[in-house]
């Protein structure tokens, strides 16, 4: 969906440059240039866009359900890693960029869903994801938000990124983890307490066209997402009146289950072996809450993560 309102956004911009409103889009560019740094700074996030009601259909379509498992203090700031990406990244966008379940659930804390920077290069559609409560991915934009002295600030983090997203396949549980430990350094730097969040039903919005590690499709898939920046995984799903065929994700509920938060004292120059622990703690406490709550969302007994 994001997608398809960055597109419509460049295409009004390019309408702009060649028809006689050109005069508006020099006076966007030069915005533009003035306003580059937002999206590092915390953003310009509307809660009028936030209450739009088309995110009350939209969460009300699969449906996406946030689910509390433990109290966030809103003294404290936190950093939560959310898994898995998934094609669309639904429960993220569901429920830390629309309508007031986050704030409802956790009074106090301020969600701020992290992107990657090349999505506020697009005109017009960045002031869009800026009002929605999404920021810059970048260590500056990360490091703002965590740096707030009261707390009450929630950087949302999709840990596995664009590259997990070729994973995406129904039943999939394999999360590409075990070489992210960015985040887990900046929790450090700043104080921000752990939290881990597993949306169940993610992985079964779309069907991806086979892409086994090794294959010429997702070799070719590998490598256009280390020139680009983000991943192009071949998707496919239900159309608007039949089932068999289009790109409109399927009708599965989604559980997005936030668990405890991992206290973590700050640390400046957290060493390599510090990074290391704190980064096990994790996939440990992540791999629990998987375990304690996979027998609620369908997820077979046998079946477990898969850390990569």
């Amino acid at each position: 969906f994001l997608s398809l309102v960055a597109e419509f956004c460049c295409g009004f911009f390019v309408i702009l440059i060649l028809g006689n409103f050109w005069f508006l889009a020099v006076l966007y560019l030069l915005w533009l240039y003035l306003d580059w740094e937002t999206p590092c700074a915390g953003g310009r996030r509307s809660q009028w866009v936030r209450g739009w009601t088309v995110w009350k259909y939209f969460r009300e379509y699969f449906p996406i359900h946030l689910i509390k498992t433990s109290e966030l203090n809103p003294n404290h700031n936190y950093l939560l890693g959310f898994h898995p990406h998934g094609v669309l990244v639904a429960g993220a966008f569901g429920n830390f960029c629309t309508g007031p379940t986050f704030k409802n659930l956790f009074p106090g804390l301020t969600p701020y869903l992290h992107i990657m920077p090349i999505w506020f290069g697009c005109p017009f559609f960045r002031e869009y994801i800026m009002s929605a409560g999404m920021v810059s991915a970048s260590k500056e934009s990360v490091s703002y938000v965590l740096n707030n002295e009261g707390g009450g600030h929630a950087s949302i983090i999709v840990i596995g990124g664009a590259e997990e997203s070729l994973n995406a396949h129904p039943g999939s549980l394999t999360l590409n983890i075990l070489k992210r430990k960015g985040f887990i350094k900046m929790a450090l730097k700043h104080g921000a307490h752990l939290v881990p969040v597993f949306s169940f039903g993610e992985n079964e919005l779309f069907k991806q066209v086979a892409n086994p590690k090794g294959s010429w499709l997702r070799n070719v898939q590998e490598k256009l997402q280390k020139i680009m920046g983000f991943a192009l995984p071949l998707f496919h799903a239900r159309g608007v009146f039949q089932y068999s065929f289009g790109l409109i994700p399927y009708r599965q509920p989604i559980h997005t289950v936030v668990g405890s938060p991992i206290p973590v004292k700050q640390n400046l120059n957290p060493t390599n072996e510090e990074i290391d622990q704190l980064h096990a703690l994790y996939l440990q406490k992540l791999k629990k809450l998987f375990e304690e709550h996979k027998s609620n969302y369908g997820i077979p007994e046998h079946k477990s993560l898969i850390f990569e």
